[in-house]
């Protein structure tokens, strides 16, 4: 797929889900002139809002100012912050990006191994362990076992640090350089920021890790048991390989091009699915931002905030299909 092509297929999909966004925030029950004017204003001036905001025109081209106003990177002023949404979303996304990113990895550091012994083990004890594990990732609501966890580890025993990403001893007494506040403590040199990042991450990650970990870890035993009933695993057997390698190298390297798109898709879940996650742990991620806006009817906001996350999401898909194409020969 050649860069014309892709460009192409990002632009259409952008645009349709611009318009999706668009259509939903106007079907919505909220009046996006109350929420500027306020219940108690005159009709006169609820009438001149109304026009100013464009309302009176056409629906389409409605959108089409709104998709002029995106291309430009205009999202228009949050109600709750008076400041530019884009401006907001630019501070608030790298909170959810760390989360996300340190779920992904944890997640795949054990998801990735338990799925392999799993394949290996099948019918065994340690397979039925693994498969409710995963079972018990997918079922149990997340505002549960989140409100659980702060209980327990926070509340009770003081294992870990509170809701937010500091204390509030060390807010601000680092330099912004990536809005990550592992990096940005790393590069400062200031382990006791990091090491207090560490105690409020490592909860909220861990919750989004085990998300990830049933996904990620039921997708390998899939791929590995198809792998392992293939002639070349009887075949490197007789030739007297070690199971290690059998398994680990051979089997488990021809389904690296699968589990690329399973890994890449949960990556992109957690950076989008997030909401409630970040909610229960007071997260300053896209994921709080947009349920405030929501809850605030700052349409602005939302829209903003939708359109980032759905751009994140192409973007995840579209670097996942040029890696598979990179590591599986057959598509060269």
């Amino acid at each position: 797929m050649g860069f014309g092509r892709i460009a192409f297929t990002v632009a259409i999909t952008m645009i349709g889900l611009l318009f999706i966004t668009f259509i939903i925030g106007r079907v919505m029950p909220i009046d996006p002139v109350l929420s500027i004017v306020g219940e108690s204003a005159s009709k006169s001036t609820y009438d001149e809002a109304y026009r100013q905001l464009g309302l009176d025109k056409p629906v389409i081209v409605q959108f089409l100012y709104f998709l002029w106003d995106v291309v430009r990177g205009d999202f228009g002023e949050s109600l709750l912050t008076a400041r530019p949404v884009l401006d907001d979303l630019i501070r608030v996304f790298p909170a959810t990006l760390e989360l996300a990113t340190v779920g992904t990895i944890i997640g795949v550091t054990l998801g990735v191994p338990l799925g392999v012994i799993a394949a290996v083990k099948q019918g065994t004890w340690i397979d039925h362990i693994a498969r409710v594990v995963a079972l018990i990732g997918y079922s149990m609501p997340v505002f549960w076992i989140g409100l659980i966890g702060l209980l327990v580890f926070y509340g009770k025993l003081g294992w870990i640090g509170g809701p937010g990403r500091l204390d509030i001893f060390y807010v601000d007494i680092i330099p912004t350089v990536t809005g990550m506040i592992l990096i940005d403590s790393l590069l400062a040199g200031d382990t006791d920021v990091f090491w207090n990042a560490v105690s409020h991450i490592i909860l909220p990650a861990g919750l989004l890790a085990y998300y990830s970990l049933a996904y990620i870890s039921r997708m390998t035993r899939s791929f590995m048991l198809e792998q392992l009933d293939q002639e070349y695993i009887t075949t490197a057997r007789v030739k007297g390989l070690s199971e290690h390698a059998v398994v680990w190298r051979h089997a488990l390297g021809n389904v690296k091009v699968p589990l690329i798109t399973v890994i890449a898709l949960s990556y992109a879940g957690l950076l989008e699915g997030s909401v409630l996650t970040e909610t229960i742990f007071s997260w300053p991620g896209i994921g709080l931002y947009i349920t405030t806006a929501l809850l605030s009817a700052d349409m602005n906001a939302v829209l903003g905030g939708t359109v980032v996350v759905g751009l994140v999401f192409v973007c995840l898909n579209i670097f996942s299909d040029l890696l598979y194409k990179y590591f599986d020969p057959r598509s060269k």
